[in-house]
């Protein structure tokens, strides 16, 4: 990972995740976090301080040391211990079914393979555990998607690998989850980075791997 990697996009990260725009999603979703929570690409740590009365404890999942030592720093800020875990979402260092809820925001558009993430999800999700999220990803309308498509390679490259036209709702389906909820609409802003997909998924029963 070269300079620009390592240092400039970490700090891009927490400056786009400031956004006070994005505060009203980030805040439901960790709303409805309980007991033993895993936020997978925690990234800076914008979401520590939400976390509150119902859960138990946090592990912070994230692969990069400059954003870890960013969220280090906002920890004490949680309602909850944090145990911070630096690894990949493809390769979660937790036993199957140990934690009781999964918090994604604004994380499937940059882990390289977001399918293998959310069979890892998955797995250490306890049989009545939760995924909360919200992503960005692909939009409906074909004219927006043309622009995703040729926007995305140039995008991941600046971006530290997002992916401007994930199939969010196709995603997490393959992965054998189903939805209790699922709200999709646009942000304000560029349609291209603005398709938002917001939820609540569970493991589907019977469905192994």
């Amino acid at each position: 990972m070269g300079i620009y990697g390592r240092y400039i996009v970490p700090r891009l990260c927490d400056l786009a995740m400031r956004n006070a725009m994005l505060a009203p999603y980030r805040e439901r979703v960790i709303a409805g976090a309980a007991g033993r929570v895993l936020e997978i690409g925690s990234g800076s740590g914008r979401n520590l301080p939400l976390y509150r009365d119902g859960v138990r404890g946090v592990f912070a999942l994230e692969p990069s040391a400059e954003l870890v030592e960013m969220a280090r720093h906002r920890a004490g800020q949680a309602g909850a211990p944090v145990d911070f875990l630096r690894a990949s979402a493809e390769c979660i260092p937790l036993s199957d079914e140990s934690v009781d809820t999964v918090v994604s925001t604004w994380t499937l558009c940059s882990i390289p393979d977001a399918g293998r993430a959310l069979q890892e999800i998955r797995r250490v999700l306890a049989p009545a555990g939760r995924l909360l999220f919200v992503e960005h990803g692909l939009a409906p309308e074909p004219g927006v998607r043309r622009w995703q498509d040729r926007l995305t390679p140039a995008w991941c490259c600046i971006s530290g690998g997002c992916h401007l036209n994930r199939p969010i709702r196709s995603l997490i389906e393959r992965a054998g989850f189903e939805f209790d909820q699922i709200d999709t609409a646009y942000a304000s802003g560029p349609r291209c980075f603005t398709y938002f997909y917001n939820g609540i998924a569970r493991k589907v029963r019977g469905v192994t791997g």
